[in-house]
This record gives structure tokens, sequence and C-alpha cells, in this order.
């Protein structure tokens, strides 16, 4: 489909790597890989939103088009809704938030939970996951697990290991239980404009600070998401130097 959009937030200023959409990977900006990933999902706008006069400046010199945004924003979603607002575009329009330090995150992907917002008419926010392999990633804070009902919407995203398995938990083991599902949340959202605007306006939910987890508070306020299982495995996305050095190695590999 190609009637979505894409808007990517790119801020300048990262705790563990500074400047991280600058950060050259495959003799590119990081910032560009992107893009590139939002351009052959398919997407009939891609626009990069920031509030950094050097990442403006290198994407508009790379033909990007480009939103400057406030810096006061604390999340990438409320960014989004200033560009919603800028833009002036229709409250159906279906946007993806692709994060600007996914450079490996698949175009198809991109496309996949677009399309799931056009097939959720009830969601107000659509979004992926993958099965969780084994007890390492349960059970570490950085991966975010989600719980769904029978019809794929979520009940609650968490840091901490979701569901927890009573019997088996209770003994030391290698492997998962293979009777429960364990959902890793992929942080690929898709909306509609008109849903961002109501956003803003909520407060932020004691879940969600508590997590540190801004879809929890489209739960706390009663909105419904629908969590689709990812077609493909999603790629690596850059937090630390040492992600940078893995997705060089990905990124520049012939083929």
């Amino acid at each position: 489909m190609s009637g979505f959009k894409v808007v990517i937030p790119a801020r300048y200023a990262s705790t563990r790597l500074p400047g991280k959409p600058l950060r050259e990977i495959a003799g590119r900006p990081m910032l560009l890989h992107v893009v590139e990933r939002a351009r052959e999902s398919g997407a009939g706008q891609v626009v990069v939103a920031t509030d950094d006069a050097r990442i403006r400046q290198m994407a508009e010199a790379a033909g990007v088009e480009v939103c400057m945004t406030a810096a006061s924003h604390a999340s990438g979603t409320e960014r989004l809704a200033e560009v919603v607002e800028r833009y002036g575009w229709a409250e159906d329009t279906v946007l993806v938030n692709l994060q600007g330090d996914e450079p490996c995150m698949s175009a198809s992907l991109v496309d996949q939970v677009a399309e799931d917002m056009l097939r959720h008419e009830d969601a107000v926010v659509t979004t992926l996951a993958t099965p969780l392999a084994g007890r390492g990633d349960l059970f570490h804070p950085h991966a975010v697990k989600v719980v769904t009902d029978r019809q794929g919407y979520a009940l609650y995203f968490s840091r901490a290991p979701i569901p927890w398995h009573r019997d088996e938990f209770s003994i030391e083991a290698e492997h998962l239980p293979t009777d429960t599902p364990f959902l890793r949340h992929i942080g690929l959202y898709a909306y509609r404009a008109g849903f961002l605007g109501r956003y803003i306006q909520w407060a932020p939910s004691p879940l969600e600070m508590a997590e540190s987890l801004e879809q929890l508070r489209v739960l706390w306020h009663g909105g419904r998401i629908h969590v689709s299982i990812a077609d493909t495995v999603p790629g690596h996305g850059v937090d630390t130097p040492e992600d940078l050095a893995r997705v060089e190695i990905l990124l520049s590999a012939p083929g």
C-alpha cells in the first residue's frame, strides 16, 4: 500500500551515543539508511522530524523532507503530533512512527504495521511483536514484553517477564515453557493522525512513568492497541557504540 506516511523522529542528543542520527554506517549517516527503509516500504511521504539544525542540514542536502519541531517534546509520539498539526493532515491519515535509530528495520514491517491499522478500525494504535526464544530476553529489562488477548489486542506491555509462568519459573531451566506465548514488542507504531492530537492531551499515566513505556498511556486511557506478529525478523537498532559496530558489519556486507 502507498497511502500511508512515515515520520522519522531524530534527536541529536543521546546519553549513550551522542549525535546518533549523524553517525556514519557503511559510508552514510545512519539517518539516511532509515529514510531508505521508509522509502522502500512504499510510503507516499517520508518526513524527518527533528529539532536540530545539524540533522536538518544533512537530511535536506540529501533530498530528504524535514519538519523542524520543538525541542521540548518528551517522546517521539509528541513530536509526531506536532508534525501532524504543521502539515494539517486529515484525521484518517495513517502514519508510521519509524525511529531514527533503526537502520536495519525491514521495509516490509513498516508496510505491515500500516496495513494492520487499515484492517482494525477499532484500534487507535497498531504495532508488532515477535516470539521470544529464550529466557535471556524474557528476563532482560531492555526487551519489552507484551501480552495480548486472543484477537491480538494488547493487554499490557512490560519490562518485566510477562506472562509469569507460576510453575515453570519456580525451577531452573534454560528454555521457555512451550504452552505459553511469550512475545517481544517491536517499537514500530502506526496511528491515525487524528488520534495523536488526543494522545498529547492525556496526562502520562502512573504505569507509563513506572515502566518508561509511553504506549501504556494509551491503555491507561482506554485506547486499543492491536499487535500483529511480525512477518520477518526485525533488524538491529542502534543504542550503543557496540550496536553501531554490529550494524556497520551488517550494512557493509555485500549483497
